[in-house]
């Protein structure tokens, strides 16, 4: 049953809750900064598309394990004209040459990844020296009595949320992943608060 979910009504649950206008509007803060080539993990169904600059980047290669997500991407790009590769494939391996990509996009994904020590360590091989990884993500909240509903409903949200985690510490992730954080703010989007405390930013790797 529930490999029916995650294969034919989760890709469309989160194409449409990552679709939200507050979602919207933080991708619009961070992904006009990729520039030149440019890898964007966890590509999903493409959300982060309209707001790549043609005139900044050359190419764009979009990552993602589900074969359900890249097909809906396919059909947003449709719609622009950046020359894209569609790779499927998670971040713990990447299937990219060395010091290849000049930016990293990752939005609302490190909070599912399960390798991520061998993700951030991939990301860090694909990156030229200068490079920079551009994030948002959602995580742990700053105010305990929201920490702890985000606890509790971890292990049920994980579940059915295709391996999202509520809780995850965004900053230390980053930090522990040998990435210095350069630029980063904080702020509680509109919506389940739990599940909307955001943090964005550029880090470069050490």
């Amino acid at each position: 049953m529930i490999g029916i979910y995650n294969k034919f009504i989760l890709p469309r649950v989160t194409h449409a809750i990552c679709g939200s206008s507050p979602v919207m509007k933080q991708r619009q803060k961070v992904v006009p900064l990729a520039e030149g080539r440019v890898l964007e993990i966890g590509v999903g169904s493409g959300h982060n598309i309209p707001f790549y600059s043609a005139d900044k980047v050359d190419h764009l290669f979009a990552l993602d394990p589900s074969d359900e997500m890249l097909d809906i991407a396919r059909r947003q790009m449709e719609q622009h004209d950046i020359t894209t590769d569609y790779v499927q494939g998670g971040a713990e391996a990447i299937p990219l040459e060395d010091h290849s990509m000049d930016s990293i996009v990752i939005t609302y994904t490190l909070c599912s990844i399960k390798e991520l020590t061998s993700s951030f360590s991939e990301m860090r091989r694909v990156l030229k020296p200068g490079g920079h990884l551009i994030f948002c993500e959602h995580g742990k909240a700053p105010d305990k009595s929201v920490q702890q509903w985000q606890n509790r409903l971890n292990p049920i949200w994980n579940t059915f949320g295709g391996g999202c985690n509520l809780n995850r510490d965004i900053p230390l992730l980053i930090e522990k992943g040998a990435f210095r954080i350069e630029k980063m703010d904080t702020m509680y989007i509109p919506g389940f608060r739990p599940a909307c405390f955001n943090y964005w930013g550029v880090a470069k790797p050490r």
